[in-house]
């Protein structure tokens, strides 16, 4: 009898068999949920996830194999089970091929029953304990009650006992390495590292050496041998966060790292065997990227064998009230607050906000309406004021590199009195690509030549 109580939704318009059928189960130790519809089976969906439907096939209204269309198409990995009356053989072969997990006549033996019901469990996160971690252990920093998350736990779950690479997709705040991390902790690797790295945080001259490491002498500045985080992740998962940004020259350079599963440091002739699995993220579309030459298809294809998205917060809006209460409960303990939550009213500007930010901008608000707090209950004039203070400070990513872009230049200038040839020494630029650089921000040389007379 499985001891982590799975849950099972059983459809069914004849009464009677829903009670039998309920019965049998409860007794073999599962939690169920029963409904006499296709349609009521879907309601039910809406707002809960179980680890396994079972259906009849011939109902009032839609029949069973347009239920699993519906739940094949939404979600793919919630496995289906049919029961009909009327089954042939070549209709169980056809059901199957359409992805159905299992397709039993009626009347059936109910050891046929829970032998399948067993076996579909089996490949279900939370059906039964998998690699000694519990579902609750490996997602608890995943607050969610959103069937698109649920299902997205679930390949994550699945995707983890394996060493396949993820290429994790969604825009920026909705919490690709918190996805990332849990993966690597249902892994076999959980016991080995876990290390992270923004490839758009780090210039392109220091990313090379930061992922592969240097020896001494390599550069001007490598006094010591330096481990890279392939070595430091020894055993355990990278998460290459950003992956869309990495210049192309790297790309190359790791392409052949997973290639060869070897790292050769820079300045060194020796290459290392490196044991990692590989997890990475982009808010771009890399095929799109491919397309106009900044990223190689050759890598995608190494780093997309299994592709999850993660949805923007304003497609999970019901994990908005549960999100709001984790991080009230989060910070009105960090900042020593008793508030005792949101009214209605200000519930409710939650609820309806575009969240460009996503969960990341939400914690931000949340946390700006507690320090600012001097009620139990936060005002809706109170999280207007967050919400549009978030939406001031709040630029595109093209605009703030635009912005440091143009500051780093005004000061490389500075530093050189208006001199190009020494301004692109210092960027590590050529001059053909430093004067380019000065003509899309407008900035005149002979300015700062003046300035230093």
């Amino acid at each position: 009898m499985p001891d982590s109580n799975p849950k099972i939704l059983i459809v069914d318009d004849d009464a009677d068999l829903l009670e039998l059928l309920s019965i049998r189960l409860t007794a073999a130790g599962y939690k169920v949920e029963a409904v006499q519809s296709a349609e009521a089976a879907l309601n039910y969906l809406d707002v809960a996830r179980p680890q396994l439907v079972i259906s009849d096939m011939q109902m009032s209204g839609m029949d069973g194999m347009a239920l699993f269309e519906h739940i094949h198409r939404n979600l793919p990995t919630l496995p289906v089970i049919i029961l009909t009356a009327h089954g042939t053989i070549p209709d169980a072969v056809a059901a199957v091929q359409r992805g159905v997990f299992g397709y039993l006549a009626k009347p059936f033996d109910s050891k046929t029953l829970l032998a399948n019901i067993s076996q579909a469990l089996r490949f279900v996160p939370g059906g039964v304990p998998q690699n000694e971690v519990s579902q609750a252990s490996w997602r608890r920093d995943i607050i969610t009650q959103s069937a698109i998350m649920e299902d997205l736990l679930t390949r994550a779950g699945l995707v983890a006992e394996g060493d396949a690479s993820v290429l994790i997709y969604g825009e920026s705040g909705v919490g690709k390495e918190l996805f990332a991390h849990a993966i690597h902790e249902a892994s076999k690797r959980r016991h080995n590292p876990f290390v992270a790295i923004n490839c758009a945080a780090i210039p392109e001259q220091l990313l090379e050496s930061e992922l592969f490491g240097h020896v001494r002498g390599a550069f001007t500045g490598a006094v010591r041998d330096h481990k890279g985080l392939f070595q430091l992740a020894e055993g355990g998962t990278l998460f290459l966060d950003e992956i869309g940004d990495m210049p192309v020259l790297l790309q190359v350079k790791l392409l052949r790292v997973l290639q060869e599963r070897k790292v050769r440091p820079v300045g060194s002739a020796q290459a290392i065997p490196v044991d990692v699995r590989i997890i990475s993220a982009t808010h771009r579309d890399l095929k799109a990227e491919i397309a106009a030459g900044g990223f190689r298809e050759d890598l995608y294809y190494r780093l997309d064998v299994v592709a999850l998205t993660i949805p923007v917060l304003s497609q999970r809006r019901e994990d908005i009230p549960l999100l709001t209460n984790y991080f009230l409960s989060m910070f009105s303990e960090k900042y020593q607050k008793n508030i005792n939550g949101f009214s209605p009213e200000a519930m409710e500007m939650l609820l309806s906000a575009s969240w460009p930010g996503n969960v990341r901008q939400l914690m931000n608000v949340v946390e700006r309406c507690i320090v600012l707090s001097t009620a139990p209950l936060i005002s809706p004039v109170l999280v207007y004021d967050a919400m549009h203070r978030e939406e001031e400070q709040l630029v595109s990513f093209e605009e703030a590199r635009k912005s440091f872009e143009r500051d780093y230049l005004v000061r490389v200038l500075k530093i050189s009195g208006g001199n190009v040839a020494q301004a692109a020494r210092l960027a590590k630029r050529n001059r053909t690509e430093f004067y380019k650089l000065l003509q899309r921000y407008q900035l005149d040389p002979s300015v700062f030549k003046q300035s230093q007379g």
